[in-house]
């Protein structure tokens, strides 16, 4: 998958929004909420996802997928992983991760800041 395609499979989520809150890196964010990290243009094609609950649930994703998941830095420990797009993970399971960290960033968020469609 490349970058693009992420970012518009990211983008078609129901009030997903482009944010640039370092220079040069995009994410995208429903609500006041991050819930991929695409990097900059210019880094590796990635996303960064939170791929479970907890650690321990996300390190699946490192053990299936150990040349192309790694944990990100900072907030790994709470279950966000970096999954390269050009890589062996396939198509299907990249959009799942995203449409898992997409449910579980949408389920923490304020109602007021939940999308209605």
């Amino acid at each position: 998958m490349r970058r693009e395609e992420m970012r518009a499979y990211c983008l078609a989520k129901p009030g997903a929004w482009l944010d640039q809150p370092w220079e040069g890196d995009e994410v995208v964010k429903v609500g006041s909420r991050i819930f991929a990290f695409l990097g900059s243009a210019d880094s590796a094609p990635t996303v960064g996802v939170k791929c479970g609950p907890t650690r321990e649930v996300a390190d699946e994703w490192l053990h299936r997928h150990p040349g192309d998941a790694r944990v990100m830095p900072y907030i790994g420990r709470s279950g966000w992983n970096t999954l390269r797009l050009d890589g062996g993970i396939d198509d299907e399971e990249l959009t799942e991760a995203v449409d898992g960290s997409y449910d579980a960033v949408v389920a923490k968020l304020p109602k007021r800041e939940r999308p209605t469609a």
